[in-house]
């Protein structure tokens, strides 16, 4: 059985965590310029097996798709196409910002860190994860 690896995907970075391979941990694993992202999956899948790709969805307040959606579909059509193996799920990101800039002043990130816009979206990703984790798992 392959790893879960999720993607808080981005126009100009992408956060990306992945689970250990009993798919219990969601681990934050990288932040990637989106314009790499696809080299990023060929070299981390010749390493690792992965079975699923879990791409956030978010949303706007009142639950209406978000401006950059058609971005992901995008990229979700290209990457299925390049790993057609690798299923692929969809889970809400909404607040995972703002959960992940929480969580990093909750175990001591140094405001500098913090500020990292990369750091946040690594730590997007591991939320993301483990949300999808908490809902699909036993």
């Amino acid at each position: 059985m392959g790893r879960i690896m999720a993607i808080d995907y981005g126009k100009k970075r992408c956060g990306i965590a992945v689970t250990d391979t009993l798919r219990m941990i969601a681990n934050g694993l990288e932040t990637i310029e989106t314009p790499k992202i696809f080299a990023f999956f060929a070299s981390y899948f010749a390493k690792e097996k992965v079975d699923v790709l879990v791409v956030g969805e978010p949303t706007r307040w009142d639950g209406s798709p978000s401006e950059i959606e058609e971005e992901i579909r995008t990229f979700m059509t290209g990457f299925a196409k390049r790993h057609p193996t690798i299923e692929i799920k969809r889970q809400d990101e909404r607040f995972s910002s703002k959960m992940a800039f929480e969580a990093m002043i909750a175990g001591g990130v140094k405001q500098k860190d913090r500020r990292n816009k990369a750091t946040i979206d690594k730590v997007s990703a591991t939320i993301i994860l483990q949300s999808y984790l908490e809902e699909h798992t036993t």
